[in-house]
């Protein structure tokens, strides 16, 4: 590991994520030129047909894989430092199921308004969270990465399947689907707009949680020792998890794998201080899946394929060599 890895990986992040952009901007079932693009940005026409397509579609397209990349890549971080767990992430542990939830019960029997379902996602992220680690402290040796993670798979099938349950019986089956069949394409601009106070809020929280996030790595006894209020921090921890986890949720649906996989990468490149490790996180995450979305689009052009089937050929690989080397050893 270089030194200076953290700063030349925050330094160079801005020039891949502006090429991300670029990229997701131009290339989709109808190209887009450079100079299309800077007329839509600067000299924006509703009659152009091109300048349309940018604003309403790819622009909005390409910044909510950033936003949603860079959420659910920190979420993970923050899981996996609190818990010591290499398997924490929002989507093995059922925080992602548990959005999806109550967002089918805000659609089923509340209304459909925007703030609503970010009100909702945000609180099934919470009591999916409190869910599963209430169970794994109940459970003994609940918290061995493989244990926990086996009550976290199971907590999101049940949650998932009584969101299915709901959505079926009262007929709302194809609106939910949306929330676990994630597109991309379909991102709602004003849906956006709302997530990104709830996203940055919990952005700045785990920021500033960062340097007692790395002291808690090391150990609850350890961290008790050196006078920190693990249960303070924990808790503080899965509000902030909750809110950006329910923040990518609402936008754009569950999204499997990412918390699980960049955190590890990240934590190779820049080591084990999470004061690093949660910036280049969110970076990491939001290059990620900006150019995993690009890929989508021309392994079966002009069709595009499913987002969750480009991260999982490169993520589930990943998470195999995690099991296979680490085993049921406690720590990160």
């Amino acid at each position: 590991m270089v030194r200076n890895s953290p700063l030349i990986l925050l330094l160079c992040s801005p020039i891949l994520l502006i090429f991300g952009i670029f990229l997701s901007i131009s290339y989709g079932a109808a190209d887009i030129t450079f100079q299309q693009v800077w007329h839509a940005v600067f000299s924006y026409d509703p009659e152009n047909v091109s300048d349309n397509i940018i604003m309403t579609s790819r622009l909005p397209r390409a910044l909510g894989s950033l936003l949603i990349g860079c959420l659910l890549a920190v979420s993970g971080a923050m899981m996996q430092g609190v818990t010591r767990n290499y398997l924490a992430s929002p989507s093995i542990l059922g925080v992602s199921d548990g959005s999806v939830l109550f967002v089918t019960i805000a659609l089923v029997f509340f209304s459909n308004s925007s703030m609503e379902l970010m009100i909702f996602s945000f609180l099934g992220s919470l009591v999916a969270t409190l869910f599963v680690f209430g169970i794994s402290r109940i459970i003994p040796n609940g918290f061995q990465p493989v244990r926990l993670a086996i009550i976290g798979v199971v907590t999101g099938t049940l949650f998932s399947s009584v969101a299915t349950g709901i959505s079926i019986y009262f007929k709302m089956a194809q609106s939910v689907s949306f929330w676990y069949n994630t597109r991309l394409d379909k991102m709602d601009i004003s849906l956006l707009k709302l997530a990104l106070p709830f996203g940055l809020a919990g952005l700045i929280l785990a920021i500033l949680l960062s340097r007692s996030i790395t002291i808690l790595s090391l150990g609850d006894d350890t961290a008790t020792n050196l006078g920190m209020k693990t249960p303070v921090v924990k808790g503080l921890s899965m509000i902030a998890v909750a809110l950006m986890t329910g923040a990518a949720v609402a936008v754009a649906g569950s999204i499997a794998f990412i918390g699980l996989v960049i955190p590890h990468i990240t934590r190779f490149l820049v080591g084990t201080d999470y004061r690093w490790i949660v910036p280049c996180s969110g970076c990491l995450g939001a290059i990620f899946l900006c150019f995993a979305d690009v890929l989508s689009r021309f392994v079966n052009a002009p069709y595009e394929t499913p987002i969750t089937i480009v991260i999982s050929f490169v993520c589930i690989p990943f998470f195999i060599y995690l099991v296979y080397k680490k085993g049921g050893s406690q720590g990160v």
